[in-house]
């Protein structure tokens, strides 16, 4: 009877560790844009300063998106080609598993044996989208912007990791695959 029991608290820990670790990522790009052109990059501060996090978090965010763009052979500059800029919106889940197995158990009273209902686990998780926007420096136009939703870190320890974690999904996906 104790494999009933244990089997479903194993699924649902299973469930929410793989759901914690995935990033839901998307793209888009303006297709008339040749991206060879672009080496290097600054941080567009206006755009920075509107994200509503907290400065601590920001600063883990742009020190992610510089070590992916280093990464990807962009050098920052004063005079760059690209300016970068970030949006970010949170929302906080609320998921209820039921567990509605019945089983057999020992009680008190008359009659020692009762039919027991099962148990609802809450987790709450705070789901956050980063966006990163690539806007070229001339022209002062979109002209590609990643997105990534994912679970947040709440552990202070955690949370650089988890960021550059995100970042760095959004950002493998520039520059774009062109297909003609």
């Amino acid at each position: 009877m104790k494999v009933l029991k244990i089997t479903p608290v194993l699924l649902l820990l299973t469930i929410l560790v793989t759901s914690c670790s995935s990033v839901r990522v998307a793209s888009d790009y303006d297709r008339e844009v040749n991206f060879n052109q672009y080496e290097s990059y600054a941080f567009f501060k206006p755009g920075i300063d509107k994200a509503e996090i907290s400065d601590l978090d920001k600063k883990r965010i742009l020190r992610a998106i510089e070590a992916e763009m280093q990464r990807k052979g962009f050098t920052k500059s004063e005079d760059p080609d690209l300016l970068v800029s970030i949006f970010t919106k949170t929302n906080e889940n609320i998921n209820i598993y039921q567990n509605n197995m019945m089983g057999w158990g020992y009680g008190w009273g008359w009659h020692p044996w009762y039919w027991g209902s099962g148990f609802n686990t809450v987790n709450r998780t705070s789901e956050g989208t980063l966006y990163i926007d690539l806007i070229d420096a001339e022209g002062k136009e979109l002209v590609w912007q990643g997105m990534g939703t994912a679970a947040l870190a709440n552990d202070v320890n955690k949370k650089q990791k988890r960021i550059n974690e995100i970042v760095s999904e959004i950002l493998e996906k520039y520059p774009p695959e062109i297909k003609n």
